[in-house]
């Protein structure tokens, strides 16, 4: 059955409530009430528009999946050259900082994946939609003259997207051993060997 005009707006409120309790508490200590208390309203209202938790965490998911993929996408499509929209691709494949809301919920989404074929697709949709994302901007570039490539321009887009999620992994986890600069211009040096442009 459709949602009317409300029930969808209701269902964004709880779905920014979740993500901040999220974000503050963790994943797995998040509880219906503390949702409702992020959202302003009662238990009782949660659980009437989501009367499992389960369902509200995959709309959480679906949420910051997109949110995250889609910041990506609009950096890149701002860039006219190969090598600006390849530097903005990696600058938005790391979290921001240790306050990156999104990606902070997006890696505690992800450790979902393991038992449920749903978030599953999720996690799996993304990783697809990323390594597309650079595998065009390459191809942008080998078309332009902009990049020469040392291998298949569709392994070095899944090379930089596991690359991004290892290192930003790690940023999000409090290993004091990596830090943001670091981590890209880790990336970038990869990007330029790859296709023998500098990058950013």
């Amino acid at each position: 059955m459709a949602l009317t005009r409300t029930q969808r707006a209701r269902r964004e409120q709880l779905i920014g409530a979740a993500l901040r309790a999220i974000n503050e508490r963790g994943r797995d200590n998040v509880r219906i009430r503390d949702i409702a208390a992020e959202a302003g309203v009662s238990p009782g209202s949660v659980l009437y528009h989501y009367p499992e938790l389960g369902d509200l965490m995959f709309d959480v998911h679906r949420t910051v999946v997109d949110r995250f993929y889609r910041h990506r996408a609009d950096a890149v499509d701002a860039e006219a050259s190969a090598a600006g929209k390849l530097a903005a691709a990696i600058e938005t494949g790391l979290p921001s900082g240790r306050d990156d809301e999104v990606a902070r919920v997006l890696y505690e989404m992800h450790g979902l994946t393991e038992r449920s074929s749903a978030h599953s697709a999720l996690m799996t949709g993304l990783y697809d939609r990323e390594v597309a994302l650079y595998d065009a901007v390459l191809e942008v570039g080998r078309a332009t003259g902009e990049f020469t490539f040392s291998r298949p321009a569709r392994e070095i887009a899944a090379t930089l997207v596991a690359l991004e999620d290892g290192l930003g992994l790690h940023l999000m986890s409090n290993n004091t051993s990596v830090e943001r600069g670091a981590a890209k211009h880790l990336l970038t040096e990869c990007a330029r060997q790859a296709t023998g442009c500098p990058v950013g």
